[in-house]
């Protein structure tokens, strides 16, 4: 435990809040997984300002994957009564941005790390580090193509974003979508001879909130989740240039969240002949209204079926009887398409701290953790 808050010490000072680069956590931690006997590569961003990285140590075989991200959420216009970056520990609660989310299972995954490097191992320990998950599993998406042929075929895989140590079996799935609508600038003393973007936005949101209601009403449900069917959400609407000014153009931003038995392709073709119904009932006036979607984010959900073996090993490695499904989304769902057996499990509350001011973790689910990650070492000597 004592190692562990002293690797989640470090980790914290790191400022890896998704707008900047993490380049610098990513040199210490593969400096520290390498002194500990492990192959580590280093996958680069795109644009060489971030990294993610893929370590390995053991024989050759399936083994056990440990996944997590390494940015966080900014701390901007929160009121933080402690330094965000400085691990604070008062009672049995340690404070810091990431501390619950997820550095605090990064921690423990580099502490077991440490302990295997004096172990001998039947099958390997693989450790996968991203970048960019907060802003919609971005890094993953962009790291897959080079990791996938590292990963192997692992028996199970941990993703560690904060579920109180349950064992969670699934998740929705997710889009972001961007809806530009096109109108006519005019002079607004003569609006009605015009066709007003925004307009056409409001319409079409009336058609997002009508698929809502059926989604809602006949759409695929499950009991699991606190809202137990697919959802549409606007989240943001802009347009105009001046109140006198009739506006050419609006956007808005918009997502949905899906359940596993809701086709995803399907949703979008229905809100694709949404925002056409919307642009013929304009066109009658002028014939270049139209409504452009663009999906510019996605990733897959998780259901991992009640009956896989991964899901008993879990909960025995877990010390739990019991399993959970998550509101928000994780890396979970890629590994799982890669037909890695996959549930994510790790300490810390995401209701309950993650992304909130003064985010803290408790000592208790920490040693947990490292409890857990003390059974998968025992798991790969066997």
């Amino acid at each position: 435990m004592n190692r562990t808050l002293e690797i989640l010490e470090q980790l914290i000072r790191f400022d890896t809040v998704s707008a900047n680069s993490n380049l610098k956590l990513v040199s210490w931690v593969e400096a520290f997984l390498k002194d500990c006997g492990f192959k580590v590569q280093r996958i680069p961003s795109p644009c060489g300002e971030k990294a993610g990285l893929y370590a390995e140590r053991g024989p050759a075989g399936p083994g056990i994957l440990l996944s997590a991200h390494t940015d966080v959420v900014p701390v901007a216009g929160q009121e933080w009564t402690r330094d965000p970056f400085r691990l604070t520990q008062e009672d049995e609660r340690l404070y810091g941005r990431g501390t619950t989310d997820m550095k605090g299972y990064v921690a423990s995954v580099l502490a077991v790390a440490e302990r295997a490097s004096q172990a001998q191992l039947s099958e390997p320990l693989k450790i996968a580090l991203s970048y960019d998950e907060e802003v919609g599993c971005v890094g993953i998406r962009e790291m897959l193509d080079r990791l996938a042929p590292m990963l192997g075929k692992p028996r199970a895989c941990f993703v560690g974003e904060p579920t109180e140590m349950q064992v969670a079996v699934g998740h929705k799935g997710k889009a972001a979508l961007r809806a530009t609508c096109h109108g006519q600038n005019g002079h607004s003393a003569l609006a009605p001879e015009f066709v007003n973007a925004l307009h056409l936005a409001t319409d079409f949101i009336t058609e997002l909130r009508a698929l809502q209601d059926d989604l809602a009403r006949t759409g695929a449900h499950d009991a699991a989740y606190s809202v137990p069917y697919t959802t549409v959400h606007v989240g943001k609407l802009t347009g105009g240039l001046a109140l006198n000014i009739v506006p050419d153009q609006a956007e808005l931003l918009f997502e949905y969240r899906h359940l596993a038995a809701d086709d995803p392709d399907d949703i979008l073709n229905r809100i694709r002949s949404a925002a056409e119904r919307v642009s013929q009932q304009y066109r009658t006036r002028w014939s270049e209204a139209r409504i452009e979607v663009d999906q510019y984010n996605a990733y897959p959900g998780l259901d991992t079926e009640v009956a896989s073996p991964v899901i008993c090993h879990a909960q025995k490695l877990a010390r739990r009887n019991d399993t959970t499904k998550v509101a928000f989304g994780t890396e979970a769902g890629f590994f799982d398409r890669l037909g890695i057996p996959t549930i994510v499990c790790g300490p810390g509350s995401m209701e309950g701290q993650g992304h909130k001011p003064d985010e803290y973790l408790s000592l208790s689910q920490l040693n947990a953790c490292d409890a857990m990650m003390d059974r998968i070492l025992e798991d790969l000597r066997q």
